[in-house]
């Protein structure tokens, strides 16, 4: 059946419309893609009820509406505690309908989702009304076809009902309710059966009661898939997995975790192939009971246990079990009802105000849809029923009289304190358990013969040791054989910072994520001595404890920092050493004479631009000037031309200065004097007399 959209919109449809001059409808609740669900007062019986109406158009069709009434009058039939009751059908100006129970709570879908992943025990719990009702349905020889959490309605009092029996039949024989026989919201669920020919037996309802307690315990679907198609492909050619495989716990660890024989229990169910598993709801009921004692027992491992899990057929000692026939019968033309102005349920309340409900006796008829319908002979007539003796007209003697009486009143007893115990005596307040110490809290529940289930959990507010909460709270009624789970503070959850100095960034993050905390505000800053891309410092200390999901902020260096070349070509060495200590530049130097740079200054550096890193260095060429030679001595006395000769031996370039005109021509002095050291090339004066 489509998935159902919930709507709380009340002026569409029918709404403020009275079906059949009875059925007063108030409030449009659900639309599927078949029929829309409306909750409508009964103003015969004054009482609330789920009406839901053939969408329109659908009901144009002859076969279509006829199935329709067919499979409304099979679900009528059933009579269990965990279906949704059906009680009454008719048409209204030429759309079928059906009256239903009305079940006001919420859906398994709804639960699944604010609660998956359950613990195995409350998953097998909710599960176990569902496969009973299966089970009676299977033993009259229906089958569901369609069940997924949004199918299954929990009741504001708890109580567990399954909804739409029968319908699904009906969808599916409708070319226009999906067009490639999958529906969005069912493909999730159906057997694989379904997708390769079309067909379905008891063991399709497994395979799907299967798939919802994988999600149950898991928290997801088993299948997946883009498309319903690629979904479908996967019922067919994928196994399911244990559910034990995606969840973190382990049953030895704590009873989050899954154990051996639910893992079996869940993957028999839900076995691709047809044959391997139960071979109906009966079967399966055997099996989640024998698992919800082995788990209520705490039982770890059990060999013998998970091959029961594996088995198809009844036990012969199971008598949990429900004999269901292998091939169901057809809900056509071999098994017809003709219509009957069904009887409807009276309303009661009973002490504290709970509704129930009971069904007056019914008159036998031969088109009573409570008989089965009689086979025709070749003439269309129905052949005549035995003749009923008539009642004796003698009184019966006294004794038979008073212990009928006796007997009726035992009957009347009994019923009384079975309504009583069924509504009232079974039921106790729930201890108030919170915020008392671990201990006083199971000295309570035992002197209240209440079994505990202690859960471990921490909290930031409630100190070690003590009770959060439990379920059910205090004051709230539970079975007086239930079970009340009370989860103790184990204080506030902290864990250890890691220390991430001189990590690598890369390794900072995988530390901080493994200690379950987040990574926060990541700075980068130079630093003159820790290599680039390393953790300078962080913003929580080492080693101290922090909440889960505490971000840690650090540093990460990006080494030295960048420093913009000066040329000092030319310029004093001594100026550029002071720009290399003020930016921790170590300098390489050497020394060259040239004729031009003054010694002391920057003769050439390398580079000469662009940057460099704090802590690199530079190459610098330190000019020492020209070279100096000597200037000859015993210059004077000599000839002008032996001195000038001797001078340019030396480097240097003599020039003469005449003292007297007309002299010896020899040198009487020399400038710059004899032994002076002058730069060479450089001029020497010789003074002639």
């Amino acid at each position: 059946m489509p998935e159902i959209v919930l709507t709380t919109e009340r002026s569409s449809g029918l709404v403020g419309h009275v079906l059949d001059d009875r059925y007063e409808v108030v409030e449009k609740l659900a639309r599927g893609g078949m029929a829309t669900v409306y909750v409508a007062n009964d103003l015969r019986l004054s009482r609330v009820v789920a009406v839901k109406v053939m969408n329109e158009g659908l009901g144009d069709s002859d076969d279509f509406a006829a199935r329709f009434d067919s499979e409304a009058r099979a679900a009528a039939h059933l009579s269990h505690a965990n279906v949704v009751s059906v009680f009454d059908q008719g048409t209204d100006a030429g759309r079928p309908y059906i009256v239903m129970e009305y079940v006001p709570g919420f859906t398994l879908r709804q639960l699944i989702t604010r609660e998956a992943p359950m613990d195995p025990r409350r998953a097998i719990e909710l599960l176990e009304p569902v496969a009973s009702a299966l089970a009676a349905a299977h033993a009259a020889g229906l089958i569901h076809r369609d069940i997924k959490p949004e199918n299954v309605l929990i009741s504001d009092r708890g109580q567990v009902k399954v909804a739409d029996f029968g319908l699904a039949r009906a969808v599916t024989a409708q070319s226009s309710a999906a067009t490639t026989g999958l529906v969005i919201g069912t493909v999730s669920y159906i057997a694989p059966e379904l997708v390769t020919k079309g067909r379905a037996d008891a063991r399709s309802d497994v395979y799907s009661l299967g798939i919802v307690l994988y999600e149950m315990l898991t928290g997801r679907k088993p299948h997946a898939g883009e498309t319903p198609i690629q979904v479908a492909y996967s019922h067919v050619h994928n196994q399911v997995s244990a559910p034990s495989l995606e969840v973190s716990a382990t049953w030895r660890d704590g009873r989050g975790g899954i154990p051996a024989y639910v893992d079996a229990l869940v993957t028999t169910a839900a076995h691709r192939e047809r044959d391997q598993r139960p071979r109906d709801a009966g079967v399966l009921v055997g099996h989640l009971r024998a698992a919800k004692d082995a788990l209520a027992r705490g039982v770890v491992d059990d060999p013998e246990l998970v091959a029961r899990m594996h088995r198809t057929e009844p036990d012969e000692v199971d008598g949990s079990t429900t004999q269901v026939p292998t091939v169901p019968p057809r809900l056509g033309a071999e098994r017809r009802f003709t219509p009957v102005t069904p009887v409807s349920p009276t309303f009661d309340m009973s002490a504290d105000g709970a509704p129930y409900y009971s069904t007056g006796p019914v008159p036998y008829s031969p088109q009573s849809p409570h008989t089965r319908a009689l086979p025709e002979l070749g003439d269309g007539t129905v052949p005549p029923r035995s003749p009923v003796p008539p009642p004796s007209s003698s009184p019966p003697p006294r004794w038979r009289r008073i212990v009928a009486v006796l007997a009726v009143l035992a009957v009347l007893g009994g019923a009384g304190w079975g309504g009583w115990y069924l509504l009232e005596g079974r039921w106790m307040v729930t201890p108030t358990l919170a915020s008392l110490p671990q201990g006083e809290a199971e000295t309570l529940a035992a002197t209240q013969a209440v079994t505990l289930d202690v859960q471990q959990e921490f909290s930031e507010d409630v100190p070690a040791g003590t009770v959060i909460r439990t379920d059910p709270a205090g004051g709230e009624r539970m079975l007086r054989d239930g079970i009340l789970t009370a989860w103790v503070s184990r204080g506030p959850e902290r864990f250890p910072v890691p220390d991430i100095y001189g990590k690598s960034r890369a390794e900072a993050e995988e530390l901080i994520a493994a200690a379950s905390l987040q990574v926060g505000e990541v700075r980068l800053e130079h630093h003159d001595s820790i290599a680039e891309g390393t953790v300078l410092s962080q913003s929580v200390e080492a080693h101290s404890p922090a909440r889960r999901d505490t971000p840690v902020d650090f540093v990460v260096s990006q080494g030295p920092a960048p420093v913009q070349v000066v040329d000092y070509t030319g310029r004093p060495f001594e100026e550029m050493k002071g720009w290399a200590e003020g930016n921790a530049l170590t300098l390489k130097t050497d020394e060259e004479h040239d004729d031009t740079v003054p010694k002391g200054s920057v003769l050439r550096q390398e580079p000469t631009s662009g940057e460099v890193r704090r802590g690199g260095s530079l190459t610098v060429t330190i000019s020492e000037g020209p070279v100096l030679v000597t200037v000859p001595s015993g210059l004077r006395g000599l000839g002008a031309d032996n001195a000038a000769e001797k001078v340019r031996a030396a480097g240097l370039e003599p020039e003469f200065r005449r003292l007297v005109n007309g002299g010896f021509g020899m040198v009487l002095s020399v400038e710059p004097g004899e032994g002076s050291q002058v730069p060479r090339g450089s001029k020497v004066i010789l003074n002639l007399v």
